[in-house]
């Protein structure tokens, strides 16, 4: 601790204890606990409280309070578990009986401070800062803090009981590692005394004819066989194996909701996941008996399990299908479709209650597909969906999309009542287009592929497609076209596409139009993905040419709604990947369009008045520039210095640091046509390493006006430009002057250009604190200045003070403390929290 800290914590202890005070700030108070947790960190000795005595006399005089404010109270139970985290300075705080007095009978517990939710939030975060040690264990469950805790398990606080049951199992885990001498066994003298306090009341709990004792002792499982691995950890199940597994078979028990995490807590488990006894069995036992509701996340869960048994996880695969069989079957005319399983893990009955039920269907379904959406798109590779029925998955996926747009009309009972509860059901609609979007990475499905774009076009088309359900639709057809190319080109009988393709261009243009934005914006966002995804095929370019859609797509660039005139720079300028810059485009030799996109994309970056056009603008210019495109257009160093000139005027950070990437990507061209190399230490010719190619680069770059724009930014009000400036600058100063290369800056350049570079150097010290620029003294376009500069200014130490987070000056212990003293001070204006 620093002299200033020493002088300062008196005073701070002195106020934070004048009864005058009403109470301080939470936030103060928590910043002030943060402090003392670093200090007694780094210095766990007793000598923090001999040499600092004003911090026992500030719990002592807190204690002599008759009525203390509940916040003091509660920091000063906080700030006691923290002291006596470390064994000796517990024992001193023993000596003066202030940890009894504090978490002991005689403590708060009997006070009427202790109906106070931060009083007891304070103790329970006071003990659990204390268990650390032998000592501290013993105060508690001689003093009866353990009945404390368990009570504090069904406190009316969240924050509390939450705190309190992971505190029981910290204690417990503690007690058998630090007080057993021996594996401990099925016996309970065995057990360490304060575990098996804890266990015996554990297995009352379990016992007890209290639903919420049953609830808080299975969540204190829970949380102990998920943060614990110890093989004690079997030991203790055995001996509480039946009484869980009886659960399993009594309907009346409420608990039975939370079996499901606690089964999936301990499968993921070294000490159970690898045992061959009985733990399984109770697992498969558990998906037979538990509702299809409750066994969905445990089937899921087991499933991204690797060492799950095979037996187990085609269980749990059974259970996460039948919800889709049933449909299937209900949907159906009789022996029409043979389903997707042979026998089922639940009762049929029940699935297809929840499914007739108005208030379960379209959550039990949504359930259900968002279980198979997150395996698909994980475990697509692993084996357990090498034999996925996927034909009759797919089925009754695009089953439940006909019921939910009204497009099929079942022949049963069941059929018929579940297509009137899913009518026009968003949610399900949106799930089931998910886990359809999934199933086109797996193969199996292409025998239905005609049936597949019947339902997704038919929901394209209709006018009552939510507009939520065509983003999703939109998604999952992008993804089955891909697959649908796939096919024209090794099956003959997918030739068809091209009408495929056809379709779905009519109905995009439709969709261009559309009076509401929303669809406007989803229908340009999938042409981009398209583009991305088929532009290498030829009869999607010719689909896409042939149609209206690049003409509609360029209309919306003056769209009234900011977001659509953003989708629509972003898909005009992947269009041109298509339309001007392919070689084999019909319209690639039409220099005038390209021209003409350029400078409508230039104007929007100059004059939009919203910041997300513009920067899908710098987007799309920087993709250009990667692609190698810009060159056909003009010099790239004249289209690179406009867009630049444009970019750092820009009031949108995000703008010009896309600039800063423009330039980034500019100069790695450069480099690569004079083939130089990217980082000094890159193998390449002597012969290539001219000073004439370093000269010629460097000129490039001042024709191009790039330094200005990056000097500027180093003293940018964003950092994030400033670090990406300066990251620009070191590599282009690793460039000019490799590692070892004598720079003789002395002797370069005349004396007022030094001088000019010697002013520009100060302004960057200031960094944004700088009230102006030295345009007007430093030519950034002259490549003699320009090398100067980047061989004079230091940018590392640039660099390393950018970096710095901000909090380095007012997070000082000494800042801390002088904060807090102001905000529990007395004088009026110091009562604002400083944070």
């Amino acid at each position: 601790m620093t002299r200033e800290c020493a002088l300062l914590l008196p005073r701070v202890c002195a106020a934070l204890a004048d009864p005058r005070q009403p109470g301080s700030d939470d936030t103060c108070l928590e910043k002030l606990l943060d402090w003392f947790r670093l200090l007694a960190k780094f210095d766990p000795s007793v000598e923090l409280l001999q040499n600092n005595p004003c911090l026992t006399e500030f719990i002592t005089s807190v204690l002599a309070l008759p009525e203390p404010s509940p916040s003091i109270l509660s920091f000063t139970l906080r700030l006691a578990g923290i002291l006596a985290a470390s064994e000796n300075r517990f024992q001193h705080l023993q000596q003066e009986q202030l940890l009894v007095r504090l978490f002991g009978r005689d403590g708060p517990l009997d006070s009427a401070l202790w109906k106070d939710a931060s009083v007891r939030s304070g103790w329970v975060n006071g003990v659990h800062s204390m268990v650390r040690h032998q000592p501290a264990l013993h105060l508690l469950y001689r003093g009866g803090g353990i009945d404390v805790i368990f009570t504090l398990q069904e406190d009316p606080s969240l924050f509390v009981s939450s705190a309190a049951s992971q505190l029981l199992v910290d204690m417990l885990i503690l007690s058998v590692e630090i007080e057993t001498t021996k594996p401990v066994s099925p016996k309970d003298c065995d057990w360490p005394t304060c575990a098996q306090m804890i266990i015996k009341r554990i297995e009352d709990s379990l016992r007890s004819s209290s639903a919420s004792h049953v609830e808080q002792s299975l969540k204190l499982l829970t949380n102990l066989f998920g943060s614990c691995r110890a093989t004690w950890t079997e030991v203790l199940w055995s001996g509480i194996a039946k009484q869980i597994e009886s659960f399993l078979m009594e309907d009346t028990v409420q608990a039975q909701h939370m079996l499901a995490n606690l089964l999936l807590r301990m499968a993921w488990s070294p000490v159970f996941c690898d045992s061959e006894g009985s733990f399984w069995l109770l697992v498969t036992s558990a998906l037979e008996h538990l509702t299809p509701v409750q066994a969905g996340p445990l089937a899921a869960g087991l499933l991204k399990l690797y060492k799950c048994p095979q037996d187990v996880r085609i269980q749990a695969l059974t259970v996460l299908l039948q919800p889709m069989d049933c449909i299937l079957r209900a949907a159906s005319q009789p022996l029409e479709y043979a389903g997707l399983l042979d026998e089922s893990i639940s009762d049929p009955i029940t699935i297809e209650g929840l499914l007739s039920s108005k208030s379960s269907c379209a959550s039990f379904l949504c359930q259900t597909l968002a279980h198979l959406e997150e395996l698909l798109s994980t475990f697509r590779e692993e084996k357990t969906f090498r034999d996925l029925p996927c034909a009759s998955l797919l089925r009754s996926l695009l089953t439940i999309l006909q019921l939910c747009n009204g497009f099929l009309s079942p022949a049963s009972p069941l059929g018929s009542t579940i297509s009137r509860i899913l009518i026009n059901c968003f949610r399900v609609q949106r799930s089931a287009l998910d886990v359809l979007a999934e199933l086109s990475d797996l193969r199996g499905c292409d025998t239905l592929i005609g049936n597949l774009f019947d339902v997704l076009l038919a929901y394209l088309e209709s006018p009552n497609t939510n507009p939520t359900v065509l983003k999703k639709t939109f998604q999952a057809t992008s993804k089955w076209l891909v697959r649908l190319q796939e096919l024209s080109y090794s099956n003959s009988q997918w030739q068809h596409s091209e009408k495929i393709l056809k379709d779905v261009f009519l109905v995009l243009q439709k969709r261009l139009c559309s009076p509401c934005w929303e669809v406007r914006d989803s229908s340009l966002e999938f042409l981009t993905d398209m583009i991305k995804r088929l532009s290498d095929q030829d009869e999607f370019r010719q689909s896409l040419l042939s149609s209206e859609v690049p003409r509609l797509t360029e209309n919306l660039l003056e769209d009234p709604e900011s977001y659509v005139r953003a989708s629509a720079v972003t898909a005009v300028g992947h269009l041109a990947f298509i339309t001007y810059f392919a070689p084999e485009s019909p319209v690639a030799r039409n220099q005038y369009n390209k021209e003409s996109t350029a400078a409508k994309l230039q104007e929007i970056l100059s004059t939009d008045p919203e910041g997300f056009p513009r920067r899908a603008v710098i987007n799309i210019f920087t993709e250009w520039l990667s692609q190698g495109c810009t060159g056909q257009l003009e010099d790239t160093g004249q289209f690179v210095s406009r867009v630049i000139q444009t970019v750092q005027h820009d009031l949108d950070w995000e703008v010009r640091l896309g600039g800063l990437e423009l330039i980034q990507d500019f100069c790695h061209q450069t480099f690569c046509q004079l083939g130089l190399p990217q980082r000094p230490d890159d193998p390449i010719s002597p012969a290539v390493t001219s000073p004439v190619r370093e000269n010629e680069s460097l000129q490039i770059f001042c024709r191009a006006k790039l330094f200005s724009f990056l000097f500027q930014s180093l003293c940018d009000c964003d950092k994030a430009l400033g670090q990406r400036a300066c990251r620009i600058l070191l590599d282009l100063n690793n460039h000019f002057y490799p590692l070892g290369t004598p720079r003789d800056l002395d002797k370069t350049g005349d004396l007022p250009v030094r001088h000019s570079i010697a002013c520009l150097q100060r302004t960057l010290r200031q960094g944004s604190l700088a009230q102006t620029f030295p345009t007007n003294e430093v030519d950034f376009e002259d490549p003699e200045s320009m090398m100067l500069a980047l061989g004079t200014i230091d940018l590392i130490e640039l660099y390393d003070e950018l970096n710095k987070s901000s909090d380095h000056v007012e997070k000082s212990p000494q800042s801390l403390l002088e904060d807090i003293l102001a905000t529990v001070g007395t004088i009026e204006e110091n009562e604002a929290d400083c944070y």
